[in-house]
């Protein structure tokens, strides 16, 4: 199946169907276009996300099975839970996303390089500006020491990536995080693709298919109009 390549001058261009994605590798669209609001919003809300390296070009994936976890599925070992009772990390959201954003595209003891380009930097620091991208934040002794960052649209957030230096602290910020926007009225959050990490934190796998429902059912509804306040 020959690879859809999209316009770099048209961010409106439309995505193929998700039906023509690739089964090798799993879920690989299209390639090209940009990483303008316009293309990445279009992209979110068709359940398609961009991962590329830097010497790719942009490309653009709807997996099949999608990693997914609703907010009342969130599980949370004893150990764990003993953590977040002590309240170790002081949790904020949206205070320091352009930290949050650089700390995740840092190198890690366990990967070569990184998928966060400048360009990826670039274009979801304009999402947060505009308020669709979002951060949340694990602060101890006012020092960043872990966080996560995604795209909000409707009642689903896109989980993207998350970093820690102090341990469990992305842990704590993502079960927070995600009870919290339990209370803001979020339905859904994407994963993207496995993870024994987030299985273990109760998310769980489905097809692309009901990816897809859940996705078209929540993407225009709004959530609290508190949503992305102090947590």
């Amino acid at each position: 199946m020959k690879l859809t390549i999209l316009d770099p001058k048209n961010p409106r261009q439309a995505f193929p169907p998700l039906n023509a994605a690739l089964i090798e590798p799993d879920g690989l669209l299209a390639a090209g276009g940009c990483l303008s609001p316009t293309r990445l919003i279009n992209a979110y809300q068709s359940g398609i996300f961009p991962w590329f390296n830097p010497d790719e070009p942009i490309l653009w994936w709807s997996p099949n099975p999608r990693l997914i976890l609703k907010p009342e599925d969130i599980k949370v070992s004893r150990s764990l839970a003993k953590t977040i009772r002590k309240q170790r990390f002081t949790l904020t959201v949206d205070t320091a996303f352009a930290a949050v954003l650089e700390a995740c595209a840092a190198p890690r003891d366990y990967a070569m390089g990184t998928w966060i380009t400048d360009d990826m930097m670039q274009a979801y620091n304009q999402l947060h500006r505009i308020g669709t991208a979002h951060s949340a934040e694990a602060w101890l002794n006012d020092e960043l020491v872990g966080g996560l960052y995604g795209v909000a649209i409707g009642k689903v957030f896109f989980g993207e990536s998350m970093f820690h230096t102090q341990t469990d602290a992305s842990k704590v910020v993502f079960v927070e995080l995600v009870k919290q926007l339990g209370k803001w009225g979020y339905e859904l959050i994407d994963c993207q693709v496995h993870s024994e990490h987030l299985v273990s934190l109760g998310a769980y796998e489905v097809s692309r298919e009901t990816f897809i429902e859940e996705l078209s059912q929540y993407r225009h509804s709004s959530p609290n109009p508190e949503a992305w306040t102090l947590l």
